[in-house]
């Protein structure tokens, strides 16, 4: 083999090497980029749900107050306006946190007191509770039995 020949082989080999480099730059590059286009994507819906949550908690104690004046004066009209209330709450993800016979849930419930019923069982609400999701909104305030027979 001539030296021009083994000249030439060398810089072909350079030239493969250097597009094998580019190459691999290139998908780095473009790996890369869809990350970072799915990484914004998850911010942008995490900022979303949580500005959702800020705007739907400050909404709740409206809630409880359309509740109480349904429940309290019994008008077809208000009793309509709160059900619709409630059907868009349903809509955008809310629901309420159960806690009918449910045990204590430190996790979803708030315990004011506890009073005579079965230990560690929810007796009473004093206050709904709501996720978005499978987030807390707002933790239920409840009664806890105690253990005691009611008397």
């Amino acid at each position: 083999m001539s030296d021009q020949e083994n000249n030439q082989d060398s810089k072909i080999k350079q030239l493969e090497d250097c597009v094998a480099e580019l190459e691999n730059n290139w998908k780095r590059a473009v790996a890369d980029y869809r990350n970072l286009e799915r990484r914004v994507a998850e911010e942008q819906i995490s900022f979303l749900a949580f500005a959702n949550g800020a705007m739907l908690r400050q909404l709740l104690p409206v809630v409880d107050a359309f509740e109480a004046a349904s429940e309290h004066l019994k008008d077809e009209g208000l009793t309509l306006a709160f059900k619709k209330m409630q059907t868009f709450l349903e809509e955008v993800g809310v629901t309420t946190v159960k806690t009918d016979g449910e045990l204590f849930d430190a996790a979803t419930m708030e315990a004011v007191e506890t009073v005579s019923g079965e230990k560690d069982k929810v007796v009473t609400v004093s206050q709904k509770g709501y996720l978005l999701g499978n987030k807390l909104l707002r933790a239920a305030k409840v009664n806890v039995g105690n253990g005691e027979k009611g008397g």
